[in-house]
């Protein structure tokens, strides 16, 4: 497949609201190569998900390693990549959480957002069938930070405060965790 370029904060796409794939095209040759791009493309850049307005498609489609223990990069997981479009989330509970942040549009950059610890996902697969994830953590975490991509939020959008705010660098010598 092919390594896509991936748009950079400051790109328009990022902030403009992703449109819906229609059920009819989801298993459309277009969308198939779309969805395998966008895996070889996260998988590439070493990210947990990628959201399609973060490769130039202005489409409501991201792919994701929804594995509750990983937080490194998509090739250190067993889990296979999934594909997530037209996705409904609603919160499960109240309870939120605060932690790290990258996003592969700002790069080298992580930062302290606070999400929903527990959500529920209805979505349609990459063949075309509904499907319902419930989503605890991390996994939960993933799919929020994709699912903002396709209504052109970024993370720092989400930011309580900008104190947290770090270079990688930075991050992984006083943050990041043993």
């Amino acid at each position: 497949m092919s390594i896509l370029k991936v748009a950079r904060m400051g790109h328009p796409v990022l902030r403009s609201r992703a449109q819906p794939i229609p059920a009819a095209e989801i298993k459309s040759a277009t969308i198939q190569r779309l969805i395998d791009d966008m895996i070889d493309t996260m998988v590439e850049y070493h990210g947990v998900g990628l959201a399609a307005p973060q490769i130039h498609e202005g489409r409501r489609v991201f792919v994701a390693v929804l594995d509750a223990g990983n937080t490194a990069g998509a090739e250190d997981s067993a889990v296979e990549p999934i594909a997530i479009l037209n996705p409904e989330i609603t919160v499960v509970g109240e309870e939120v959480v605060e932690d790290w942040e990258g996003c592969l549009s700002i790069p080298d950059v992580r930062g302290r957002v606070t999400r929903a610890r527990d959500i529920r996902v209805r979505a349609h697969d990459r063949d075309g069938r509904r499907i319902e994830l419930d989503l605890h953590g991390f996994p939960a975490r993933v799919v929020q930070h994709e699912a903002d991509h396709l209504d052109g939020i970024l993370f720092f959008d989400r930011m309580r405060s900008f104190e947290s705010l770090t270079f990688l660098d930075e991050y992984s010598r006083y943050w990041a965790k043993d």
